[in-house]
């Protein structure tokens, strides 16, 4: 009697598992990913700058988290990405920045070689601001597991709308510096892989 019970327990099971194939998260794939954002000082000299580290997964109904490491900030001076990390991001209270969005329908539903482009409008959280922000992306379904998303135009951040202004002032005051802007745009293009 028992082994008839799990005989019909186990065929239950495995049919619901057929019926619902296992949904599986879309994880950014690091090595292949970008993240950069540019600064300007004494008006003139633009830079481009990258974070190193960062991850994000999106769920097939998508649901986007993104989470990037401040401290992995890459300016290619040293002592410029530890000011950054420390007078700037506060990286030991502020670890990390995150956004939080869902995608549209359109972008959710590619087959392989599709390419949409659209608005991902979300919750861009920094320095312990939440702020809503949007991205103009073009979204490329590559293969049945590979989705790459690329910014189609820079975002411009405002370093006041998330309380970066005396951070942004205390670096020109250290550098020398006659002006550093206080928005910056910012690009990225990742590939997410299933």
């Amino acid at each position: 009697m028992m082994t008839t019970r799990i005989h019909a327990l186990s065929t239950a099971l495995l049919a619901c598992g057929l019926a619902f194939p296992a949904v599986a998260d879309w994880s950014i794939d690091g090595e292949t990913s970008v993240l950069h954002f540019l600064s300007t000082k004494n008006a003139q000299v633009t830079e481009v700058h990258e974070f190193d580290s960062f991850e994000g997964s999106l769920s097939d109904s998508g649901k986007l988290s993104v989470a990037v490491d401040l401290a992995s900030v890459n300016t290619a001076i040293d002592i410029r990405n530890e000011r950054m990390q420390e007078m700037l991001f506060n990286v030991t209270k502020f670890a990390q920045a995150t956004f939080e969005a869902t995608l549209p329908d359109s972008m959710t539903n590619l087959q392989a070689g599709d390419v949409v482009n659209g608005k991902v409008d979300g919750i861009l959280t920094l320095h312990g601001k939440a702020v809503p922000t949007s991205f103009s992306v073009q979204a490329s379904r590559v293969s049945d597991d590979t989705l790459t998303v690329s910014t189609t135009a820079p975002t411009l951040i405002k370093a006041e709308s998330f309380g970066l202004g005396e951070g942004v002032a205390a670096l020109q005051k250290i550098a020398g510096l006659q002006s550093i802007t206080t928005t910056v745009p910012v690009t990225f293009s990742v590939t997410f892989e299933q």
